[in-house]
């Protein structure tokens, strides 16, 4: 089994050993189910690792679409880009107020983007304050950057790429929503979407791949974890959750292990799930 992780993921002691790296940006990409009430923004204003800048998910999209905080143009995302400071050839560390809950996400769209010098805080914010680590509400001031965006088409799949995959076998898909709203058995956290799967998908809930602290499971852990899901890890596999947040656990995961995902649905379940869409299944 391949093992990619130092590449992907950096611990607590590696960051406040590298804090003030000149060549080491921190970002705080924190977003928040609506349900709950929180707003990541606000939190980050609050309390975050010093010198981190706050990657705001839901501005930097595609804000002519319906769907959720949806990909932007890479015109956009690099204009955001040299807003917060970052430019190439810096390393980037993401992380999130919950410890793997949406920093994946961040890190799935810079390496979209072309930009694959980036690495997830393994626990996050979480960890790394139960530890007794410093947080600061000082929040640093960006000078503007030249940052280039080029985007990887092939890291990114449609509603229309996932029937095509699943009719035809050429991958499998795999959502990271709980159980519960995988079977119908539990109502969607946005309106207009009705109970349900795709069908033929696999489910393999997200925290399945994390420990109790948050910090991600053993290399063999994770992949126990996708062939328990029914995954063949031998053949592709495109993942999505409720609005492609959650999603880029399952790929970061896939990418731990050596395992290129063939995509991610980006509208997962928000643009499948709508009322009147694509055909659904429930057990």
């Amino acid at each position: 089994m391949a093992d990619r992780r130092s590449e992907f993921v950096v611990s607590t002691e590696w960051l406040a050993k590298h804090l003030d790296a000149p060549d080491i940006v921190i970002l705080d990409g924190s977003w928040h189910l609506p349900p709950t009430g929180r707003d990541g923004k606000s939190e980050y204003e609050e309390a975050h690792i010093a010198g981190a800048m706050f990657f705001d998910i839901d501005a930097i999209s595609d804000e002519k679409s319906e769907l959720p905080h949806m990909l932007p143009r890479p015109e956009k995302f690099a204009s955001h880009m040299r807003k917060l400071g970052i430019g190439d050839g810096q390393k980037i560390i993401v992380y999130d107020q919950l410890g793997m809950f949406s920093a994946a996400r961040v890190w799935w769209m810079f390496h979209v983007m072309g930009h694959e010098d980036v690495a997830i805080l393994d626990g996050g914010l979480p960890k790394w304050v139960a530890e007794g680590r410093p947080v600061t509400q000082d929040i640093p001031q960006a000078r503007d950057r030249h940052f280039t965006a080029r985007r990887n088409a092939a890291m990114v799949a449609d509603a229309d790429d996932v029937t095509a995959h699943l009719k035809n076998g050429t991958a499998q898909v795999v959502d990271a929503r709980s159980a519960e709203r995988f079977a119908g058995k539990a109502p969607e956290p946005r309106p207009g979407l009705r109970s349900g799967h795709v069908p033929g998908a696999c489910n393999l809930p997200f925290p399945t791949l994390l420990n109790e602290d948050k910090t991600l499971k053993s290399n063999a852990e994770i992949d126990a974890a996708f062939k328990e899901a029914g995954i063949d890890l031998d053949k592709p596999v495109v993942t999505m959750c409720g609005s492609g947040v959650t999603a880029a656990i399952l790929s970061l995961g896939l990418e731990i292990i050596g395992r290129k995902p063939a995509g991610l649905y980006d509208g997962s379940w928000a643009d499948w799930g709508v009322e009147g869409g694509r055909d659904i299944a429930t057990d």
